[in-house]
C-alpha cells in the first residue's frame, strides 16, 4: 500500500519518543497550579442539575442502541455505531452570556483510567489498569469499578488480570453495559460477564485467536449487535514484540515485525459461548461498528486496505464477508484510516490516523449501497512545508444536523463539515484552532447542540510538535462549543492530559467526566449571571 512507509515512519518516531519516558506525574503537580479557579469555584463534589435526570433518562430510552442499557451513556463511545452522539446529555450553561466552569476530582484514585459509563443516575462504571506505563513494573489490571457518580468514591473494584502473574499482553478494553444491567468485558483472549450491582464475575470464557499466537491478541473491540449477540474483533501484536500496552502494536511495526491478521468472533451474551468465528484478511487495529443494512446486521471493520463489511446472521449463527463492498480512503502520502462513522446512508472515515509529513488529512464518505460512490474533502487545506498531520481519533458525527467533525492534532485544528444527505457532497462549515487527540462528542437537543472538545497547550512551545504529542508534555482543558459554528461557550482551566485513547464522557445533570492517568475530573458549566 502506498501509505505504508509513512505509517511505519510515523509509528517509529512515536515509539521512540514514548519510550523516552512518561512525564505525566511531573505534569500533575505543575497542572494543579492552573486549576485553582475551577476547583475552588466548586469547593467539593456536585450532583449536577437534579431536575434534568428524568428528562435525560427518557430521551436516552429512545436513542440507546439495541442491546445496551437505556442510559445516558452505557457504552464506551455512545453505542454500537460509536458515533459520540449524546442527544440526551445536557449543557447547563448559557448560549448568550458568560459561563463559569466548576471542577472536582474523584475522591478515590483509579490508575490508568480509560473509560467511564453511566447506568442509572448516581451510578458510574470505570475501566482502568488497561493502560500500562511505558517503563517500570506492570500495575495490576485491567479492572472494572463502580463509583458514586458525584463523589467518585469507589463502591467495588474487580480485577480481571495481572500480567505479572498471567503473562498476557494487556491493552485497552471497551466498556459496555447491556440491557440487563450487567457488563461484558473482554481483554487479551479473555471475556467475562460481570454483575453490575456487585462486581461479581458470573461467567468466563477464552476466545480463539485465529492464526495469531494467543499471547499476541487483544479483544479490545466488543460491540453489541441489535439481537444482543456480542461481535468482537481482536487487535494483534506484531510477532516477536513483547512489550505491554496497546502501543506495543506500533513499537513492533517500527521494528519491522509482522503483525498477524485479526480475528472476528460472535459470542452469546449470556453463556459467552463462541457462536461463530472467521479470520480477517488483514490486521484490524481500529474499532469496528455495528448497524443494520438492508434488514441485515452489518459490521464495518477498518483494515490497512480500507473498510470491510461483514454480516451476522442470527438464524444461521453465521458471520460472512460482503465481497461486493470495500471502501478505500487513503491517497498517496496519507496513513491509516480510523474507525468508521455512519451518517445516514454514508460511511465516513478520517485519514492520517498514524500521521503524515507528506499529505494533509481528509474526510472520506462512501455510500452504503455502493462503496465506489465516494466524496473526499481536505478540511484544513494542503499541508505546509514542515507541518505534520496527525488525526488519530475517529470522526465525530451529528446525524440529525448532517455534520461530521474532523480533528487534526498535528496542525492543531478542528473542522465542522456539512454532509448533503442525498448526494454525499461535503463542505466545510467552520475551522477552529484547537489541538486534540481524542473524540468529539456532541450533546444536547438538535437546535442547541454542543460540541465537546479537549484542547492542548504545550508545556514547551519550542518543542517539536510530534515529540510533545507522544511524550504527553502538555496540559489539556475541556471546551464546550456551539456545534454548528465552533464558537466557544465555556472552557475549563488546563489540567494534566486526558488518558491517551480515552474520551470525555457526558454524565447526568450536565456533568462531564475527564479521565486521567491517576483519577478523573468532573466538570459542569453554569451561567455566571444565574
Amino acid at each position: 500500500m502506498s501509505f505504508k512507509p509513512i505509517y511505519v515512519y510515523s509509528l517509529f518516531s512515536m515509539i521512540l519518543l514514548i519510550w523516552m519516558g512518561n512525564p505525566l506525574s511531573a505534569q500533575r503537580s505543575a497542572g494543579q497550579q492552573d486549576q485553582i479557579s475551577d476547583l475552588s469555584a466548586a469547593n467539593g463534589p456536585f450532583p449536577g442539575d437534579l431536575s434534568l435526570y428524568q428528562h435525560e433518562l427518557e430521551i436516552s430510552k429512545n436513542t440507546t442502541s439495541p442491546g445496551y442499557y437505556p442510559s445516558l451513556n452505557a457504552a464506551e463511545i455512545s453505542g454500537a455505531q460509536r458515533s459520540g452522539f449524546f442527544p440526551g446529555a445536557s449543557f447547563t450553561g448559557s448560549f448568550e452570556g458568560p459561563n463559569q466552569v466548576f471542577a472536582w476530582r474523584s475522591a478515590d484514585k483509579y490508575q490508568g483510567l480509560t473509560y467511564i459509563c453511566n447506568r442509572e443516575p448516581g451510578e458510574l462504571y470505570l475501566v482502568g489498569g488497561d493502560y500500562p506505563p511505558p517503563t517500570g513494573l506492570m500495575p495490576a489490571g485491567p479492572y472494572l469499578a463502580k463509583a458514586d457518580a458525584t463523589t467518585g468514591k469507589e463502591i467495588w473494584r474487580t480485577y480481571v488480570d495481572n500480567a505479572n502473574v498471567s503473562g498476557r499482553w494487556i491493552g485497552n478494553g471497551n466498556l459496555n453495559i447491556m440491557e440487563d444491567g450487567n457488563i461484558r468485558f473482554s481483554w487479551s483472549n479473555q471475556i467475562v460477564l460481570i454483575d453490575g450491582d456487585s462486581g461479581r464475575i458470573l461467567k468466563h470464557n477464552t476466545l480463539p485467536s485465529g492464526k495469531a499466537p494467543a499471547g499476541d491478541v487483544n479483544y479490545k473491540h466488543l460491540t453489541i449487535a441489535p439481537d444482543r449477540t456480542l461481535l468482537l474483533k481482536c487487535q494483534t501484536r506484531p510477532t516477536g514484540e513483547k512489550s505491554q500496552g496497546t502501543m506495543a502494536i506500533f513499537k513492533g511495526l517500527a521494528k519491522g515485525l509482522k503483525q498477524p491478521n485479526s480475528h472476528l468472533v460472535a459470542v452469546h451474551p449470556d453463556t459467552l459461548d463462541v457462536l461463530d468465528e472467521t479470520p480477517l484478511p488483514e490486521p484490524a487495529s481500529a474499532p469496528h461498528i455495528v448497524t443494520m443494512h438492508d434488514g441485515k446486521i452489518a459490521t464495518y471493520i477498518p483494515v490497512d486496505s480500507g473498510i470491510l463489511r461483514y454480516f451476522w446472521n442470527p438464524e444461521k449463527q453465521q458471520l460472512s464477508k460482503d465481497d461486493g463492498w470495500l471502501m478505500t480512503a487513503q491517497q498517496e502520502g496519507q496513513s491509516a484510516s480510523t474507525a468508521a462513522t455512519l451518517i445516514g446512508d454514508w460511511v465516513a472515515v478520517q485519514t492520517n490516523g498514524a500521521g503524515s509529513f507528506d499529505s494533509a488529512s481528509s474526510i472520506v464518505v462512501a455510500h452504503r449501497n455502493d462503496a465506489n460512490k465516494k466524496h473526499t474533502i481536505f478540511p484544513f487545506g494542503d499541508l505546509n512545508q514542515g507541518e505534520w498531520s496527525f488525526a488519530p481519533p475517529k470522526a465525530g458525527v451529528d446525524p440529525e444536523n448532517n455534520m461530521i467533525y474532523s480533528a487534526d492534532a498535528g496542525v492543531g485544528k478542528v473542522a465542522g463539515i456539512e454532509v448533503d444527505p442525498e448526494s454525499g457532497e461535503l463542505s466545510v462549515a467552520f475551522v477552529v484552532d484547537d489541538r486534540t487527540t481524542t473524540f468529539q462528542p456532541t450533546i444536547g437537543p438538535k437546535d442547541k447542540r454542543v460540541l465537546l472538545l479537549t484542547n492542548i497547550k504545550m508545556n514547551d512551545p519550542q518543542q517539536p510538535m510530534m515529540q510533545a504529542m507522544f511524550s504527553a508534555n502538555y496540559k489539556e482543558q475541556l471546551t464546550w462549543r456551539e456545534a454548528s459554528s465552533g464558537r466557544i461557550l465555556a472552557e475549563s482551566d488546563f489540567f494534566e492530559p486526558l488518558t491517551i485513547n480515552s474520551l470525555t464522557t457526558p454524565g447526568f445533570g450536565g456533568r462531564v467526566y475527564f479521565p486521567t492517568i491517576n483519577d478523573y475530573i468532573m466538570f459542569q458549566v453554569l451561567p455566571v449571571s444565574r
